[in-house]
C-alpha cells in the first residue's frame, strides 16, 4: 500500500490526483489502479458518444489507458488530469471509428420493462438522438462528448481541438441547432 489517499477519503480532489499522478509516473501500478478506477466510466461515456457502440467504447478507454499509463509523465498539470484523461479516450474512439468504417446496431429491449412506470417514449427518444448522433462526423461527436458528457468548457475543449474557444461555442452552438432540426423533422 503506498498511502495515498483516496478519492472519497480526500478532502480535496487535487489532493489526492496529484499525489496519484505523481506516485504513478513513478512506476506505482496501485496509484494508477486509483486513478482508473475514478475515470474509467467518464472515459467510456466519452468514447461512446464518439463511437456510437459500447464494445467501441471500451475498447477505446482501453487504448486511452495504455496510452495514459505510457504519457502520464508528460502531464504538466496534476489538476488538468481529467480534461486529458477524456481528450485521450475521444481521440482513441475517433479512431476507431475511422479505422472500423462500420455501423453499430441499437439494442432494442424487448419485453416486460422492469419498471411499470417507464415510458418507452423516453427509449424512442434516446433512440432517435442516438441515430441523429450516428449520423454526425466522429470529430463533431468528439467535440459534443467533451462539452456534454465529459462536462469540459469551451476554454478546456479549444487546445485539444484545435480551435479558439469563440470557435468551439460557435461550432457547439450549430451542432445543437442541427440537432434540434433533425429531431424535430426525424
Amino acid at each position: 500500500m503506498t498511502g495515498l489517499a483516496s478519492p472519497a477519503s480526500s478532502t480535496t480532489t487535487g489532493s489526492w490526483v496529484a499525489s496519484a499522478v505523481q506516485s504513478a509516473v513513478a512506476g506505482d501500478e496501485m496509484a494508477f489502479a486509483r486513478i482508473v478506477d475514478a475515470y474509467h466510466r467518464d472515459l467510456v461515456r466519452v468514447a461512446y458518444v464518439v463511437a456510437g457502440d459500447e464494445q467501441l467504447a471500451e475498447d477505446a478507454a482501453q487504448s486511452a489507458w495504455s496510452i495514459a499509463w505510457r504519457k502520464l509523465g508528460s502531464l504538466r498539470d496534476p489538476e488538468r488530469l481529467r480534461p486529458w484523461l477524456v481528450s485521450v479516450a475521444a481521440n482513441e474512439a475517433r479512431q476507431l471509428v475511422r479505422s472500423r468504417h462500420r455501423r453499430a446496431v441499437a439494442e432494442i429491449r424487448v419485453g416486460i420493462p422492469d419498471d411499470p412506470d417507464d415510458d418507452p417514449v423516453e427509449e424512442i427518444d434516446s433512440l432517435d438522438l442516438l441515430a441523429v448522433l450516428r449520423g454526425l462526423k466522429p470529430e463533431d461527436r468528439r467535440l459534443l462528448a467533451l462539452r456534454y458528457v465529459g462536462g469540459l468548457e469551451p476554454t478546456e475543449i479549444a487546445p485539444l481541438v484545435g480551435l479558439s474557444p469563440s470557435g468551439v461555442r460557435g461550432h457547439l452552438s450549430r451542432l445543437r441547432d442541427r440537432l434540434r432540426k433533425e429531431l424535430r423533422d426525424g
